[in-house]
């Protein structure tokens, strides 16, 4: 089993492998997953940031492993009126759910409860497969202003749309 063991700078874009993980998986500092590659790895780094797309670890042989966000049950929701995507920004945020912010858009993982209350606010859902990378919070380690905020603005032709 290929060890990770340490977190790298992205400065680098060399590596050999990825894993392709969701954002509930990204978030653990122990986790067992298989590689592109069909290898098996093992993550063991440090607890408490997320592995962002794009994130590099070393491999206890040297190798280097890009974690990749996987597409995943989400919401998108879209509005033109900024006084009411703020006002949906502010319920979801209110009920600490994470939340990537987007260009008149916002996603948010699959929650029926939610979607009610969004819907309500008056935003267009869309209920598609794609990657998650919520906001980190201002007070954590790290952030960084729109940090990956680019992945998803090319269209969502791709994307398998279920209503």
């Amino acid at each position: 089993m290929l060890k990770l063991i340490e977190r790298l700078p992205t400065a680098s874009s060399e590596f050999s492998d990825e894993l392709l993980l969701p954002f509930d998986q990204r978030k653990r500092g122990r986790l067992k997953a298989v590689t592109v590659n069909g290898r098996d790895a093992g993550i063991f780094i440090d607890r408490g940031d997320v592995m962002r797309d794009g994130t590099l670890l070393r491999a206890e042989t040297g190798e280097i492993i890009r974690i990749t966000a996987a597409s995943e049950a989400v919401t998108t929701a879209r509005c033109k009126d900024p006084l009411t995507f703020a006002r949906a920004c502010y319920h979801l945020g209110n009920r600490h759910a994470p939340l990537q912010i987007g260009d008149n858009w916002l996603r948010y993982q699959v929650d029926h409860v939610l979607d009610d209350m969004v819907s309500l606010l008056g935003l267009e859902l869309d209920h598609e497969q794609a990657p998650f990378e919520p906001e980190n919070g201002a007070y954590s380690k790290g952030h960084s202003h729109h940090q990956h905020s680019h992945a998803h603005e090319h269209g969502h032709a791709h994307h398998e749309h279920h209503h």
